[in-house]
Order: C-alpha cells, then sequence, then structure tokens
C-alpha cells in the first residue's frame, strides 16, 4: 500500500514537474515576442547650433529622444552659453526642463525673471509665453522633455530683448 501510494506521489511530481517547465518554457518563449529595451548610444545624434532664427547667442541642441508611437514627448539637451537664452514660445502639450547644470533665468510673459540652478525642474504649461537660458555671468544646460500634438512641439515667437532679459 505505501509502495502504491509512492508510485502515484511520484507520478504526480513528475506531472506537475513537467508542467511547470512547459509553462515557463512557453513563458519564456511569449516573452521573446514583446518589445525589447532599446539603447541610443551617447553622442550617435549629431549636436546642432541653436538657429538664430530662435535664440540669442550661442546655443547647442543634442537631440536625446524623438517623439514616437511609445512616448509622445521628445528630448533634448539644449546647452546656452553665458547670456545666450530662447525667443519667447509656447508648447501645445508642454515642457519640463530639468536644469543638469550651471544656472539660468526663464520667464512667463508679463511676470518676473526667474533664476534656476542645477538641479532645478521648471514646467512649462501648454499655451504659456516663455522663455529661458543661460544667466548673464554663466553657461547652463538643461534637458528638455517636450510633449507634442499633432506632430507639432513648439511655436516660436519674437526674440527676447536685452531689456527684457536684464528684467526691466
Amino acid at each position: 500500500m505505501i509502495t502504491s501510494l509512492f508510485r502515484i506521489m511520484l507520478a504526480v511530481a513528475v506531472v506537475h514537474t513537467s508542467l511547470a517547465i512547459s509553462t515557463e518554457t512557453q513563458a519564456s518563449e511569449s516573452m521573446t515576442n514583446v518589445a525589447q529595451q532599446e539603447i541610443v548610444r551617447a553622442g550617435s545624434q549629431p549636436s546642432v547650433a541653436g538657429s538664430d532664427e530662435y535664440f540669442v547667442g550661442k546655443v547647442r541642441v543634442q537631440p536625446v529622444w524623438p517623439a514616437d508611437a511609445s512616448i509622445n514627448a521628445s528630448g533634448g539637451l539644449v546647452t546656452f552659453e553665458a547670456g545666450a537664452r530662447s525667443a519667447w514660445h509656447t508648447h501645445p502639450a508642454g515642457q519640463r526642463l530639468v536644469v543638469t547644470s550651471g544656472s539660468g533665468l526663464t520667464q512667463e510673459w508679463g511676470k518676473e525673471v526667474k533664476q534656476i540652478r542645477a538641479g532645478d525642474v521648471v514646467w512649462c504649461p501648454p499655451g504659456v509665453k516663455h522663455w529661458h537660458g543661460a544667466a548673464p555671468n554663466s553657461a547652463m544646460t538643461h534637458l528638455a522633455v517636450t510633449g507634442t500634438v499633432n506632430g507639432k512641439n513648439v511655436s516660436w515667437m519674437e526674440k527676447v530683448t536685452d531689456e527684457q532679459y536684464n528684467g526691466r
């Protein structure tokens, strides 16, 4: 009786183990059909000079990622030399700026100029007219994460005057 019971238990254990291995194999096989991580190597996308049409002073823009079906926001590292700044602009889906080095300035239309520093995060709400750039005596780099609506992420306007930049 004990031998028969042992054989039944052994048979059940073998079937259970076999099912578990089969399930693990199926799960592993189905995971290979799922999207995988993608690595874009630093420096693999060339940086470009900021256009004189949209910036005052020397600015470099390093694309980090484009908006796509996976995430509807683009990312870019923007470096402003001391005194450089963007023109006034708006974003249809807003923008977050993560200041990664240096110090800078930002301003919403009709409000006072504010200082920003490495580690600060700035939220630029959709449709709010603003500008941002480096402080007069310091370069500044920020990661810009910009939402996209119908393929558009910015509406450029007039350049920031020296008087506006200096808070007058």
